[in-house]
């Protein structure tokens, strides 16, 4: 179980440095789908990776994080 939360949070954690990434080199707009499902999907890796390891402070973070893609999803669904 313990290299599957591990396994778990490294990918989250390549999602979330390469949205940034893409965007910072501007290979992907801040707006786009891609850029928010990068970042809610490694959000909620995240989220298992820091509940598991009881880091709250990181589970916190990463809700917000989560919550903020969401909602910008939801706006650009519209």
């Amino acid at each position: 179980m313990k290299l599957l939360i591990e396994t778990i949070g490294w990918i989250g954690s390549v999602l979330v440095i390469g949205a940034y990434g893409l965007n910072s080199y501007q290979k992907i707009k801040s707006d786009s789908r891609e850029f928010q499902l990068m970042n809610l999907v490694g959000g909620i890796l995240l989220i298992i990776n820091s509940v598991y390891k009881e880091a709250y402070p990181f589970t916190l973070i990463n809700s917000v994080w989560v919550v903020i893609a969401i909602s910008s999803l939801i706006k650009h669904r519209k």
